[in-house]
């Protein structure tokens, strides 16, 4: 039995919504390879969204017969309602989202429709669904939200966040992510429904669409093209490897208290710059070019609204839940790096 079976032990059948997406995707894929879970993936596959880092571990027919996709956008209340009580989750991962800022800048109404009403869809659709569960299964069902730390603002000082920080969103984006947060808190105090809520910093890793500073950084050097930085470059954010962060979500749905929240984050606090910088000091040295990739570096407009940093205090998930991530950020950025340099297929296939 895997360590995952060992603390899933009261638990089969797992939904996510969102499981195309870059942090989905990556729970997905851990559960299928690491332990006899059924997975029900709902995602309504948008630009951003990719299945072919699920679709091959299908191969393997043990597998297989263990993974379900549903295209379903939450903002279709019926479809998402039926699709849960057909299934019968004992826990739900929500991870559906849409989560760039620049495109929550230029249309607000997509990110209302998905992350706020998709939100209620499912969580009204959930609450129905536990309502009818009998007292042992209750017991044992969780609802478990998966959020940002944009939601907090801007740290302006040496501060960090925490779960009891004040929310203070400044885009579109993150007022739409606070908003399903109080939303999730609802549903919890109100009608008691068993809620988990987990707000990681920035993730990084393999199979992220690069529209995403790190991942857009790197492609962008391979093809030998401008590297944009926004502004002075000062803007600080705390970098989390996806994989650290999918096992704290793992350690927070099936330990952590009911109605709890907890923050996700690895003391990686980089500016902008030191991240291109360090981006293209390891590409020089795995793929050397004609010049170095420093020289594609180049200031471009500031984004309206631009945090100017994020920070986390990861100490409750790490002293209650024991969660200890395996990744600093060079370890990570390495292994991110090779992964896009040895799939250049896949990501030219998202221009």
């Amino acid at each position: 039995m895997s360590y995952i079976d060992k603390i899933f032990s009261n638990r089969k059948k797992i939904l996510v919504t969102g499981g195309a997406g870059f942090i989905g995707s990556a729970l997905i894929r851990k559960l299928l390879k690491y332990s006899s879970l059924i997975i029900l993936n709902i995602d309504k596959l948008s630009y951003a969204s990719d299945l072919f880092s699920i679709n091959k571990l299908l191969d393997d027919k043990n597998i297989a017969k263990r993974y379900k996709f549903l295209k379903i956008d939450l903002y279709n209340f019926k479809e998402i309602r039926k699709a849960l009580f057909d299934f019968e989750p004992d826990l739900v991962f929500h991870l559906a989202a849409e989560s760039h800022v620049d495109k929550s800048i230029l249309d607000p109404s997509i990110f209302i429709k998905s992350n706020i009403v998709g939100t209620f869809n499912l969580l009204q659709s959930s609450l129905e669904f536990y309502e009818t569960l009998s007292d042992i299964k209750k017991k044992f069902f969780r609802f478990h939200h998966i959020s940002t730390d944009e939601v907090f603002g801007s740290i302006e000082d040496d501060k960090l966040f925490h779960e009891k920080s004040s929310y203070d969103p400044r885009s579109p984006y993150s007022a739409s992510k606070a908003s399903s947060d109080h939303l999730v808190r609802a549903w919890s105090h109100t009608y008691d429904l068993p809620v988990i809520l987990t707000n990681c910093s920035n993730n990084f890793g393999p199979w992220q669409f690069p529209e995403k500073l790190i991942p857009k950084a790197i492609t962008n050097a391979l093809r030998g093209t401008k590297i944009p930085l926004y502004g002075d470059g000062l803007n600080v954010r705390d970098w989390l490897y996806v994989d650290d962060h999918v096992e704290a979500l793992l350690l927070s749905a099936n330990k952590g208290t009911i109605g709890e929240s907890y923050c996700i984050g690895n003391n990686n606090e980089k500016t902008n710059k030191e991240v291109l910088f360090e981006i293209c000091n390891i590409l020089d040295e795995l793929k050397p070019a004609k010049g170095s990739y420093f020289n594609l570096i180049k200031e471009v407009k500031d984004r309206p609204g631009h945090d100017r940093r994020y920070a986390i205090n990861p100490q409750k998930i790490q002293n209650q839940l024991n969660w200890i991530p395996k990744y600093n950020f060079r370890h990570g950025l390495e292994k991110t790096i090779k992964w896009y340099i040895d799939n250049h297929s896949w990501w030219e296939s998202k221009k």
